[in-house]
């Protein structure tokens, strides 16, 4: 079963449609990419699944039931527009947030230190929010996201801010959190993230949904017939006119094809042994970077 199924919504702000007849459905225990460029309604569908805002029309469910005021205390969300109470000291600050999502102090507390220590922020307890570095800010905006263990998680641009080594910190936690049993809604430009660690994704322009389904599949829709051949002597191959074509590039160790329309690989494949000592073939797929640009620019 779907964890949220949103079905359907439309929303306008003073003329504008933010979002037109928009379909969201994402399963239980999972991470779900939610893409689109700036201005495509993204922001706009986590505010109505946060409560914060309100759909025009259509529905939105949590557990097969419509989602209501009192499911915001089971949601974590991490806005991209972070904001915290910068005179406040970052242990109050967090115990504060946590409270307000119905934890007992006494849980708070010790939920609080096992986070800090896991960021290694235990020595900044004590030490206001402005004092500490956007990074560090960062990192606590995160634990008071996550620390009442909600069962759906709304990360908005988690990354950014991030050098590659906490980047890579928070990856690993957002990934154990799904493991132990969170729904995860992940919004990023990141389309590298996505690989890593999103299951499915739904791609939203000009606020109408143009792209969903599971990464893997997608890739394997959008594939240009695209190999990299590598053969002993690590010799330049020559195009085929009637197999393939070589296509420059500078990223791959091997020669670059792409096989002629109703070529097939085993053909191909049976030509390069013929005239070389082929020692590799590797099927080129592209990347969600690619996926997002060529659908973007053709919508």
């Amino acid at each position: 079963m779907n964890f949220i199924d949103v079905n359907s919504v439309v929303k306008q702000y003073d003329g504008h449609m933010a979002l037109d007849h928009v379909d969201l459905h994402v399963p239980q225990g999972c991470i779900y990419g939610l893409l689109g460029p700036n201005g495509a309604g993204k922001t706009s569908l986590i505010r109505i699944i946060n409560r914060i805002t309100r759909a025009d029309s259509g529905t939105v469910m949590i557990n097969g039931r419509p989602l209501e005021d009192k499911d915001i205390t089971n949601i974590g969300y991490l806005p991209e527009e972070r904001g915290l109470y910068k005179k406040i000291k970052v242990s109050d600050e967090i115990v504060y947030l946590a409270r307000l999502k119905g934890m007992p102090k006494q849980l708070a507390v010790a939920e609080m230190e096992k986070w800090l220590k896991r960021f290694d922020l235990t020595e900044w307890r004590n030490r206001k929010v402005e004092e500490l570095s956007k990074g560090m800010q960062q990192k606590v905006q995160f634990i008071t996201t996550v620390i009442h263990r909600p069962q759906l998680l709304i990360f908005d641009e988690p990354f950014s801010g991030f050098d590659p080594v906490n980047a890579e910190q928070l990856k690993h936690e957002i990934m154990q959190l799904r493991n132990e049993g969170s729904t995860i809604l992940f919004s990023t430009h990141n389309m590298a993230s996505v690989e890593e660690i999103c299951e499915k994704i739904t791609l939203i322009n000009h606020s109408r949904v143009v792209l969903e389904g599971n990464v893997a599949d997608i890739k394997q829709q959008h594939k240009k017939n695209l190999f990299v051949v590598n053969v002993e002597g690590d010799k330049s191959i020559e195009p085929n006119d009637n197999l393939f074509e070589v296509v420059p590039s500078d990223k791959h160790q091997g020669t670059l094809i792409k096989l002629r329309p109703g070529v097939t690989l085993h053909d191909t494949i049976a030509w390069l042994n013929e005239n070389y000592i082929l020692t590799g073939i590797n099927e080129q797929l592209p990347s969600m970077n690619e996926i997002f640009i060529e659908t973007v620019s053709n919508k």
